[in-house]
This record gives structure tokens, sequence and C-alpha cells, in this order.
């Protein structure tokens, strides 16, 4: 087999195994950095990484995994790197000031923040289940756990997310 044509071939490969998963890493990059806008900077450098990496992927029925843990180093290493912007809020005009105190009371809203608020060991099982629909097995092959682990954690993220859904309930 030619140069040519061993390069169509890992094209090609690479173009299947990417597109089935495309959206499943994006989605997993914004629950992970909480930025669309940094979510598609994270699925680039994955993507890029994934391509150098290809020939590491043995099966291509464990892409998603691999994937998602390119997604997850991936995004560890943009906010390594990345100094984010702030803002001096004493400085505010009053306009600017007012959006910072609107908050939507929605159940969403409430349910998104609280997920937010739990730890990541928490919250990182749980959205992987939740949200991406991985199995507790697959979880624990992305987070490089046990998966008995991995039950573990799903159990108290439920159980500090019901806690906390109480909690603003009662104020």
């Amino acid at each position: 087999m030619n140069r040519n044509d061993a390069d169509r071939k890992r094209r090609a490969r690479f173009d299947k195994v990417v597109s089935i998963f495309h959206q499943d890493m994006y989605r997993y990059a914004a629950w992970l950095c909480r930025d669309p806008g940094i979510a598609e900077e994270v699925v680039q450098e994955a993507l890029l990484r994934a391509w150098k990496s290809l020939d590491a992927l043995r099966d291509d029925e464990a892409a998603k995994p691999w994937l998602l843990t390119i997604v997850r180093r991936e995004n560890a290493r943009y906010f390594e790197r990345k100094r984010l912007e702030t803002v001096d809020i004493d400085n505010l005009s009053p306009a600017q000031s007012a959006m910072l105190a609107e908050k939507e009371e929605t159940g969403l809203e409430d349910m998104r923040q609280a997920i937010f608020r739990l730890e990541d060991d928490y919250r990182e099982p749980l959205v992987l289940q939740v949200l991406m629909g991985h199995s507790t097995r697959e979880i624990a092959e992305l987070m490089g756990m046990q998966q008995g682990a991995v039950l573990t954690r799903l159990h108290r993220a439920r159980h500090k997310l019901k806690d906390e859904m109480e909690k603003e309930a009662a104020v």
C-alpha cells in the first residue's frame, strides 16, 4: 500500500470515529468548562491531539471513552495555561451591576447551580451518566477508577444534590 492510500485510510478512520462522537465531545467539554466558546477551543485541541495519536486507538469500539478522556485532559491543559479575564465589580456602571443582580428563578436553573456547586469528584461522574448516558463501567474507564468507586460517587452525588435542592426550597 502506498503512502497516499495509507493517508486516505487514516483520514477515513478518523472522520468515521469523530463524526459519531463530535457532539458528545462538545457537550462534555461545555459541562466541564461551563463556557461554549472555551468548549469549542477545547474540542478543537482534543481533535488535533486525537488525530496525532490515532494510531494509539487499537479498537474503534473504544473511541468514545478515548475521545472523552482526551477532552477532559485538554480542558485541564486549557485552564493550566490560560489566565481568565476578571472584571472589577467595584467599578461597574449602575446598569452593569443591575445585570449581575438578576437571577433567573426557575427550577432548572436552581438544579444547574446545585450541580455546579458539587465537588468535581461528584459532579463529573453524575454529568457523565445523566447528560452523556455513560454506564458506570465507561465512567470508571474514563476517570481511571474502579466501578465500585463510581457507584459510590454517583450515590453520594445524588444525595448531595437532593440536600442542596431541599435547602433551596426551604429558603
